[in-house]
């Protein structure tokens, strides 16, 4: 892909509001964006969130209510859940650090110092008091990494906002599982009748953004 047809596909891109409900993503497609989902960067590469693909019809149902009534959760191919990690501690790190040596085949102990690293900054450092404020944005670099994948494949998106984290927890069993609700996003095709789909885009000039220093 070059540089135009890039541009292309961002420019095609938008929020979808309404989807085509008989139209499914495909099982190859799928697999693609979970693997895209798994690449998605953090921060440190500590990952601190997991993503569940609601797929049962009856399931999302009882999100639609607390999502303010947004169709777009029953009518998509796929509806993500992004959680993001709650009490991140010296175990989760540990985990990480362990992962690293593993993959990379390292000894742990040449790892170790990176760890160090990590907990002088979220567990008793400076960020500390905002550990779950922090997971959260990282939950939403992955919302970003999601939906520009999924442009790229020509797979329409809707980062959805607008729900209620507190109660998608309790529908989703969340509660003590280590993981809180942070954002969702619905994924499909969008149906001929969104009439978003043929809206300009509005973005402000670049020179009102992008500014050289």
């Amino acid at each position: 892909m070059d540089s135009k047809e890039l541009i292309t596909q961002l420019q095609w891109r938008y929020a979808v509001k309404k989807f085509d409900a008989a139209k499914k993503i495909n099982s190859e497609d799928w697999s693609t964006i979970e693997q895209a989902l798994v690449l998605s960067p953090s921060s440190y590469g500590l990952q601190p969130w997991k993503f569940l693909i609601v797929q049962d019809p009856e399931m999302r149902k009882k999100l639609t209510p607390v999502s303010w009534g947004q169709p777009q959760v029953e009518d998509c191919s796929h509806f993500v859940v992004l959680t993001a990690k709650q009490n991140l501690d010296e175990t989760y790190i540990q985990k990480h650090i362990q992962r690293i040596a593993d993959v990379r085949k390292v000894p742990l102990e040449s790892v170790l110092p990176y760890k160090e690293r990590i907990m002088k900054d979220l567990i008793t450092g400076p960020r500390k008091s905002v550990r779950e404020e922090w997971a959260a944005r990282q939950v939403y670099i992955a919302l970003g990494h999601l939906m520009a994948c999924a442009a790229l494949l020509q797979i329409d998106a809707c980062p959805m906002e607008g729900i209620e984290p507190p109660q998608y927890d309790e529908i989703l069993g969340l509660r003590g599982s280590g993981y809180g609700t942070s954002v969702a996003c619905a994924l499909g095709y969008r149906s001929t009748q969104d009439k978003y789909a043929q809206t300009a885009k509005v973005r402000f000039d670049k020179k009102d953004v992008i500014q050289v220093v």
